[in-house]
């Protein structure tokens, strides 16, 4: 019997998601990704292929590298200010083929908090 591998398992869901999920300029995709120590957050123009915003553990002003739901609000809290800096308002939420429950809802919900809508 075969071992289950999950991230082959994500990838896959991700790549489903996607096949229907985009972003344009009107609304950008919010895009995020969680490894074991960080949590990273992009707001994408998939017209043009650029990232318009993003924010990430990696940056030192966000503070500390753990992968936890506090973290993830803190994420969500930045993205969101970030997006309204730059006129953007309405996005489509890309869970990367995450679980809608953890630390990803608790971005999305701290995102909704700060103004963005999706």
């Amino acid at each position: 019997m075969a071992t289950i591998n999950r991230k082959l398992i994500r990838q896959r869901v991700h790549t489903r998601i996607r096949r229907t999920l985009r972003g344009s300029a009107e609304r950008p995709r919010l895009a995020v990704h969680f490894s074991n120590n960080n949590v990273y957050a992009q707001i994408i123009n998939d017209d043009e292929h650029k990232t318009i915003v993003a924010a990430s553990t990696v940056e030192k002003v966000l503070g500390t590298k753990k992968a936890n739901i506090e973290t993830a609000i803190k994420i969500g809290q930045a993205i969101a200010e970030r997006a309204l800096a730059a006129n953007i308002t309405k996005v489509v939420f890309d869970r990367g083929g995450f679980f809608f429950h953890g630390k990803v809802k608790a971005l999305a919900d701290a995102a909704r908090e700060k103004g963005l809508q999706f």
